[in-house]
């Protein structure tokens, strides 16, 4: 039987409103030890996605080495706007082929617009091959 995106997604995403600081992503990111937070566009937990910053974009390609200042930067500015998704009742294949062909790691989660969860290719890996390195790294506990 294939297995649905909603039992091997981590629910329950870090989200933050589009306005919120990049240095308060990076917080969230640090005190949930995630690489990813999802922007929307309401509260944290609350509005439609519109998009996604991971650890990379605010280090490497569109804060710190291009030289913006992470207070005055909001997230919404940095995004990923309209990222590539999947719905929880999605097969895992699906999220493997977006993953594949669109060179992503993480894949937002979203019901009727809304973020329900993040697969990571993490998850793909703990489910689809259990005893690779890959796996073993990604079931660990994060050292904080």
């Amino acid at each position: 039987m294939t297995r649905k995106i909603k039992e091997i997604m981590t629910a329950a995403p870090v989200t933050v409103p589009r306005l919120a600081s990049v240095r308060d992503a990076a917080r969230w990111m640090r005190d949930s030890a995630i690489g990813d937070v999802l922007v929307s566009d309401g509260a944290p937990g609350d509005g439609r996605l519109c998009g996604l910053v991971t650890d990379r974009d605010l280090v490497v390609v569109r804060v710190l080495a291009a030289g913006r200042d992470p207070d005055s930067t909001n997230v919404g500015d940095i995004c990923s706007a309209e990222p590539v998704s999947v719905a929880p009742d999605d097969d895992v294949g699906r999220a493997v082929d977006l993953m594949r062909r669109h060179s992503l790691r993480r894949l937002p989660v979203l019901d009727d617009g809304r973020a329900v969860g993040v697969v990571s290719i993490g998850d793909l890996a703990i489910e689809r091959d259990p005893d690779s390195a890959l796996a073993d790294i990604s079931a660990a506990a994060p050292n904080r």
